[in-house]
């Protein structure tokens, strides 16, 4: 590669790829029925000892287009999906876009406030959900409270080997809600059994037509939809793709296995798993939730050469009982995302399976590509890689986004390529924030580049806590404490978690006169106030919190004070 000042990386880029290769401005769906060509008798999607091949993926894509198109479902209509990870996801994503409409993701770990008016901002008209009664019963709630006109609604079963059993089985654990067909209740499979041909609806210009709606908090922490467009997502996808080429051992199309642990809702799992999986032909071994046992299993016996995952997985790995006589050989890439990862468990990790843990940035703005750490070649502890293929990076002063800063000084991150999104979902004024005057998206993370392009995330302007791969929003916490009676004042922050990365602390003033209020009360408050995700694991009372000279609160003191505890801690 030739030198190129703006673009240090360049001369360094790993060896067999081309960081200005062509990347397709096309249809998502062109990803499945590229695939659906190539290998139709290679398995696609396995769930619950049952495997579907990947012509008979199509075939369910297209019924289920159908289906919805039959709901009324077509060009700017918003379909949410509200699922674990089961193939009536996979096949509910590509059947949602084949039928023309645009896809909203829904996390199950959402409180019901915040569903509701994701649905309200999003203006979804359809969700897609299981009869599990811990998302069933808020979905109904959703159907008779917001805009929503029908639900389709699937049994976990319903892809398994065995579906009798395996839903006899759910229903005597006391998992699965009641529910009756009409009144714009429909049944998954149901909508499978008509068997005509979608009416199909290709966007006129894939980079203009939206695709995905995922919720971020943006550059600042109130939840927003990013647009991610067509050629957004398929861009992601070959740019994923390029990344695993070059030296080998490069992935090979129509040969791998990928084990989805990864919660398919969340932006990561949706590019790296599924559109990455789909082009490349692999066989995806899908998990519906994280399960130390069963992951542990099916990379040793199911031979898994590709596990995505977040630090927090693959510590649970280095942490299980089995770890020391596990044969997991067959492994050939392992990228960590969503969290940063500790350079110890790399290490470790590394130690136990021979397959190094590919560290990478991105954010749901750019869905999600960023940054990649070479599978061989330039590697430096602490980077986060460079950019991956048609992505251009550049660090801007914190007092101008106009003004570039050169390799070695510490900026605000920001970014240009055919993956970053479209704009955020009716935000102008956020939009109009969110970019440079010459069109880079702002990250809000500071970071530095060095000579050789690599790039080192210093810090974050935002007060966004990354929590086991989950982005978490203070403010969406502290609104739901100050509903507690006796709260006065409250403020949120990241402290250290061994396991998680991060974990939310409030610190609380209570009204004068109030009782003591103790951690496990606040957390039984909370319940049904914010996600699991967002469940605070630490609680200090203080007669008042730190406040500016304007009187806002201030979490700097907090952090500060916080930062100095934890290291007094590890020299005691």
């Amino acid at each position: 590669m030739h030198e190129d000042p703006a673009r240090p990386w360049l001369a360094h880029y790993p060896a067999g790829i081309d960081w200005s290769a062509p990347l397709p401005q096309a249809p998502v769906t062109d990803l499945l029925d590229s695939a659906v060509r190539r290998w139709p008798a290679l398995p696609a999607l396995e769930f619950m000892g049952r495997v579907i091949d990947y012509a008979a993926f199509g075939e369910l894509v297209d019924a289920f287009a159908a289906g919805l198109q039959r709901l009324g479902v077509g060009p700017g209509v918003h379909v949410g999906l509200y699922l674990p990870n089961t193939p009536h996801y996979a096949v509910a994503f590509f059947g949602v876009l084949r039928a023309g409409g645009t896809v909203v993701n829904y996390s199950p770990l959402d409180a019901e406030r915040v569903l509701a008016d994701k649905i309200d901002d999003s203006r979804t008209d359809v969700l897609v959900t299981l009869d599990l009664a811990s998302l069933l019963p808020q979905a109904l709630r959703l159907l008779d409270s917001t805009r929503l006109r029908e639900l389709v609604i699937g049994n976990l079963a319903d892809f398994s080997a065995a579906p009798g059993p395996v839903r006899a089985k759910l229903q005597q654990a006391g998992q699965l809600a009641a529910w009756q067909a009409g009144a714009g209740r429909n049944d998954f499979l149901g909508l499978l059994r008509h068997g005509e041909a979608p009416l199909r609806h290709p966007p006129g210009d894939p980079r203009a037509t939206l695709a995905v709606l995922q919720y971020t908090g943006g550059t600042t922490g109130r939840p927003k939809g990013a647009m991610l467009s067509h050629a957004n997502l398929s861009a992601v996808a070959e740019q994923y793709y390029l990344t695993t080429q070059g030296t080998p051992p490069a992935l090979a199309e129509g040969a791998e296995r990928m084990l989805v642990v990864l919660p398919l809702f969340h932006i990561y799992a949706l590019s790296v798993c599924l559109l990455l999986g789909v082009r490349l032909g692999a066989h995806l071994v899908l998990h519906a939730r994280f399960d130390p046992d069963a992951v542990i299993a099916d990379l040793q016996d199911k031979r898994i050469s590709i596990f995505p995952g977040v630090p927090t997985m693959y510590i649970a790995v280095l942490q299980h009982p089995r770890a020391a006589e596990l044969d997991l050989r067959a492994l050939k890439f392992c990228g960590s995302g969503g969290a940063p990862l500790p350079l110890e468990v790399a290490e470790r990790f590394r130690q136990l399976t021979g397959c190094p843990l590919n560290e990478g940035w991105g954010m749901t703005e750019t869905a999600p590509g960023g940054t990649f750490t070479p599978l061989h070649g330039l590697r430096k502890p602490g980077s986060c890689g460079m950019p991956v293929p048609g992505l251009t990076v550049s660090i801007r002063a914190l007092d101008d986004p106009a003004r570039a800063l050169p390799p070695g000084e510490a900026g605000e991150l920001c970014v240009r390529g055919p993956n970053v999104m479209q704009g955020y979902w009716n935000a102008p004024r956020a939009n109009a924030e969110a970019f440079t005057p010459d069109g880079y998206f702002r990250s809000g993370d500071v970071a530095r580049m060095d000579d050789d392009g690599c790039l080192y995330i210093v810090d974050r302007t935002k007060d966004m806590l990354l929590c086991g791969g989950f982005n978490v929003y203070p403010r969406i916490i502290e609104e739901a404490i100050y509903q507690h009676p006796a709260v006065a004042e409250a403020c949120v922050i990241g402290v250290p978690d061994a396991y998680r990365g991060q974990a939310p602390k409030a610190f609380v003033a209570l009204k004068p006169g109030a009782a003591p209020l103790s951690l496990d009360q606040l957390r039984a408050f909370l319940a049904d106030r914010v996600g699991k995700h967002e469940m605070v694991a630490a609680l200090e009372l203080r007669d008042s919190l730190p406040k500016t000279a304007v009187g806002k609160l201030s979490k700097r003191e907090l952090i500060e004070q916080e930062r100095a505890a934890a290291a007094a801690g590890s020299r005691a």
